[in-house]
């Protein structure tokens, strides 16, 4: 397994941890050690995604093991991060359920293009949703600290961004793919 597979791999299991973390946190409201503890694994996860692309590209270790479980390993990080948001009220469901919808739905047609010898790469608008989803992600973990004055309007904000960018590349995920279903139907 090569450095960027390994590096997928490991984001992978830093999701429970991550989940454990904000499970102890003691009071949803306050951030306390278990949540910086949380923030911290989240960010190093998160960092993985970005090393992990570029190491692949640059060293010519793009493999199609790292086509499929790269944006599985992000879907499943931010998925649990979002429904954790939501147990401590820092998400509103609704927008949870539109997120994860979409992240189901477009490994769904990945599988349906793997089935078909397709190889669906990550768009552009996948790439920014993604980097809007996890920096909406860390600033709703802390609730904006140290930034108190700002009552986690910069985590609201990058939320409704990340929000919109889901719904724009899930748009254009099917939108260019749709010649997979029309076959089938």
């Amino acid at each position: 397994m090569n450095l960027p597979n390994k590096l997928t791999v490991i984001r992978m299991f830093l999701i429970p941890v991550f989940v454990l973390l904000m499970l102890l946190s003691t009071n949803a409201n306050e951030v306390d050690g278990w949540r910086i503890g949380a923030f911290i694994i989240f960010l190093g996860a998160s960092a993985t995604d970005w090393f992990d692309g570029y190491i692949a590209r640059r060293d010519n270790l793009v493999t199609n093991f790292g086509k499929f479980a790269d944006p599985l390993a992000d879907k499943m990080l931010v998925m649990s991060a979002f429904i954790m948001l939501v147990s401590i009220n820092q998400v509103p469901a609704w927008i949870a359920a539109i997120i994860i919808c979409r992240e189901l739905a477009v490994t769904g047609l990945r599988t349906i293009l793997l089935e078909k010898g397709q190889v669906m790469a990550a768009a552009k608008s996948g790439k920014i949703k993604t980097m809007t989803q996890m920096l909406a992600i860390l600033f709703l973990i802390l609730n904006d600290w140290p930034l108190t004055f700002t009552d986690g309007k910069i985590g609201t904000a990058l939320l409704y961004a990340a929000l919109l960018a889901t719904i724009y590349s899930g748009y254009e995920y099917f939108s260019k793919n749709w010649h997979i279903f029309k076959s089938s139907m």
